[in-house]
């Protein structure tokens, strides 16, 4: 069996995501992150038979991929190469002015991952690369051999939490140059050594990533151009996160659009005019559930996020 065909099996939390988004016939939604196809075509055939679908991705990889998975559905379907960053202008180009649900699923696809040539593992070598837009110019090698010591701690402290990020960032720095990631894993390894379960690279190639990818400042700049999509008193978004960085962000955006005034608590009146625009429907985030961890242990780590747009006064 093909990787392709494998990876089709198991996108993550999908009956809840199906079920948060309120999927029906005639429906419209934009899967900012098609990634594999799973969650868009469970959405397609939840609205069929004539609910639309317009689909992006940053990796032309994973548009490949769906137009070829989501062929029988082709005239309700549209699919984009952009990256989420450009949601509203994609989406009104492209006739979803308006719609029912936004899917964003911030994870890294199984194919992804099991290409050594894309750099994202630390298990199987290949060039330090980790771009899911190969058309970019910023690459992880470009980030490991070019900072300081000072910026490359900074980077993985900030974006992976690793508290272990001057140890490491010496390491890198003793090393250079490196152009591999069995490279970076080995430089990682030698600094901070192996205990526990979780490879001590994995923070910092998760860093390395999202610095690349400029991810949050790109999730930062979707959400509002999500909500303003979505169609008041009906439109549901719902986020997927995998990492605590990207699951805060989002908490506290969706916390913020919940409520009317967002001055500082000790402000005497309301200046700033703020509006609520969201109601939370996810007091806590949804997490999969033991078995789906069992049958596929990379949704361990999701969390399920899902709020609806409020009525226009």
């Amino acid at each position: 069996m093909s990787q392709e065909k494998q990876s089709h099996h198991q996108p993550v939390l999908l009956p809840e995501t199906i079920e948060g988004l309120a999927v029906q016939p005639g429906r419209d939604f934009i899967d900012g992150t098609l990634g594999d196809g799973g969650h868009a075509q469970a959405i397609l055939d939840g609205s069929s038979p004539d609910g639309r679908l317009l689909g992006l991705d940053a990796d032309p990889d994973a548009i490949a991929r769906c137009e070829r998975r989501l062929a029988p559905y082709r005239w309700r379907v549209t699919l984009v190469h952009a990256n989420f960053a450009n949601l509203e202008e994609v989406a009104r180009a492209h006739g979803f002015s308006q719609v029912d649900g936004v899917l964003l699923d911030l994870g890294l696809s199984s194919l992804q991952l099991a290409a050594p040539e894309r750099g994202f593992s630390f298990q199987l070598d290949g060039p330090l690369d980790m771009r899911f837009n190969p058309q970019q110019g910023l690459t992880a090698a470009d980030l490991v051999n070019n900072l300081s010591e000072a910026e490359l701690a900074e980077l993985l402290w900030r974006y992976g939490e690793e508290r272990h990020s001057w140890r490491i960032a010496r390491q890198i720095v003793r090393r250079r140059p490196l152009h591999t990631t069995a490279e970076l894993a080995e430089a990682v390894s030698a600094a901070v050594g192996r205990r526990g379960r979780l490879h001590p690279a994995t923070r910092c190639f998760m860093a390395l990533r999202i610095a690349v990818n400029d991810e949050l400042t790109a999730l930062e700049a979707a959400l509002p151009q999500a909500v303003r999509l979505l169609t008041p008193g009906q439109g549901r978004l719902a986020v997927l996160s995998y990492h605590s960085l990207e699951d805060r962000l989002t908490k506290r955006w969706l916390q913020q659009e919940a409520r009317d005034c967002i001055c500082p608590p000790d402000a005497p009146t309301c200046r700033c005019g703020h509006k609520a625009s969201l109601r939370i429907l996810t007091r806590k985030p949804i997490r999969p559930t033991p078995q789906e961890v069992a049958a596929n242990p990379r949704s361990r780590s999701a969390r399920l996020r899902l709020a609806e747009r409020l009525p226009k006064l």
